[in-house]
């Protein structure tokens, strides 16, 4: 039984909760170790706030770069049949032959840090059409402003992006912004894992 993608708690953990949301789209409730669930909690808010409170900053790259290579590790244990690949900069992107775009279409789920008046993080679950199918763990007060963004209620994704609104280096509402900045954890059940090997419908 596949549980439901959840919000954040706090205005801070959208690391963890977009990759907890990540392996609840990918797994079964069954088949999804507890330890999972305790080294994404545990490596994650690991910043600081300009008072000193620890995790008043998020999660930073290097505890996302880090939860990529556990998850991948794990993954090789047979715990759980997941994998995990970590992309930076000119390689984050929804290009035709992007990598990103790639895992999406061939039943993978990403994280993706991107501008939400500020830096943060979201769960892709899909592309369709020009389209891309999103889960924002933000549950915004107010109607999101940009009318280009569809706003849906579905158990695998809450947000209907245009590719293009990605796409750019400035910052703005769900864009990747500059190259530097940009950053996306990759990860796949490999037992559903479409490749070029076991579907003949698979297209990049």
């Amino acid at each position: 039984m596949k549980t439901p993608l959840r919000y954040q708690v706090t205005e801070f953990d959208c690391g963890p909760t977009s990759l907890l949301n990540a392996v609840s789209f990918l797994f079964d409730r069954e088949q999804i170790p507890p330890e999972v669930v305790r080294n994404i909690m545990l490596y994650s808010l690991d910043t600081f706030g300009t008072d000193g409170v620890s995790g008043k900053s998020g999660t930073s790259h290097t505890a996302m770069l880090f939860l990529s290579h556990w998850l991948d590790g794990f993954g090789k244990t047979g715990r759980l049949n997941i994998r995990s690949d970590y992309l930076t900069g000119r390689d984050v992107n929804l290009g035709a032959d992007s990598r990103l775009v790639s895992a999406l279409r061939r039943g993978g789920a990403a994280v993706v840090r991107l501008d939400l008046e500020g830096w943060h993080y979201v769960l892709l679950t899909g592309i369709e059409g020009d389209g891309v199918l999103v889960f924002d763990p933000y549950d915004p007060a107010e109607p999101f402003p940009a009318e280009d963004v569809t706003v849906v209620q579905d158990r695998q994704y809450n947000r209907i992006v245009p590719r293009a609104r990605f796409e750019t280096q400035e910052l703005r509402p769900y864009g990747f912004g500059p190259y530097e900045q940009r950053e996306a954890v990759l990860l796949f059940n490999t037992d559903v894992e479409l490749t070029e090997e076991n579907t003949v419908e698979y297209v990049i």
